[in-house]
């Protein structure tokens, strides 16, 4: 089997990239579980001071692997998901996410786990869970720590797709700047976190962090229970093998 995710350490860079084209990086049993363990590999690198996250093709994520949610259980994924985001708030480096494409459902949990998130102005969201009767359960743990209230509650309702300018007014996203400025922009970050000290960055993100950490802790394994509720129910398998269909068709 090919692997999924990529992990390049150079420059006091560890890059992790997405290369799951054929479903657009979803967040498959497989991905999920190579992206998890290139995390905890740069984590203990020394080498590494800073963990870039990216992808390989044009979309970041395409949320959910609707083609295993629709016919097996997912509570393991649901909970590997949230363990996801534990990693990501509590690393002891900063995670700098960049997107040069859209993002969709669950890859939302990735950019609002990460420290930093730097978009292409083109990049493209959309929370599309309720247009298949489920909710962003597991994602809420980090996303209801960005967002407003006012913000969360439209975006989540409607499952409309925003701007990277939206984003960032959200408070998804750290920065958006021109799509062929994008690769500059991380440069400039990446040469200002070069300059940070290791113990600096832990105990810094240790405060950033500390709310977000205690929401997962507090409720990852209930909002786990509720996704693989909703994603088992007749009502979203139903909606799923419709939007499956369409995509076939």
């Amino acid at each position: 089997m090919s692997e999924l995710v990529h992990l390049d350490v150079a420059d006091g860079v560890a890059t992790i990239t997405l290369d799951s084209e054929h479903n657009r990086n979803a967040l498959s049993r497989q991905l999920v579980g190579e992206l998890r363990e290139h995390l905890a590999s740069a984590e203990g690198d020394t080498d590494a001071k800073v963990v870039v996250i990216r992808s390989a093709h044009r979309v970041f994520c395409s949320g959910a692997d609707l083609s295993e949610a629709a016919t097996g259980s997912m509570e393991e994924g649901a909970r590997a998901i949230v363990d996801l985001q534990r990693r990501l708030a509590t690393s002891v480096k900063p995670v700098v996410v960049v997107l040069a494409g859209p993002v969709r459902a669950g890859g939302l949990g990735i950019v609002c786990a990460a420290d930093i998130v730097l978009a292409g102005e083109s990049v493209t969201f959309a929370l599309t869970e309720v247009r298949l009767a489920v909710a962003p359960a597991v994602i809420s743990l980090t996303l209801l720590e960005r967002f407003s209230q006012r913000a969360a509650a439209d975006l989540f309702l409607t499952g409309r797709t925003f701007t990277s300018a939206e984003a960032v007014t959200a408070g998804l996203v750290t920065r958006t700047v021109p799509d062929a400025e994008l690769e500059v922009a991380l440069a400039e970050t990446l040469a200002d976190l070069a300059k940070g000290y290791p113990q600096g960055f832990r105990e810094t993100k240790a405060l950033l962090n500390h709310d977000l950490v205690a929401r997962i802790d507090a409720l990852g394994d209930d909002v786990a229970a509720q996704s693989a509720r909703l994603f088992g129910s007749d009502e979203a398998r139903e909606a799923m093998l419709a939007f499956l269909n369409r995509k076939k068709g």
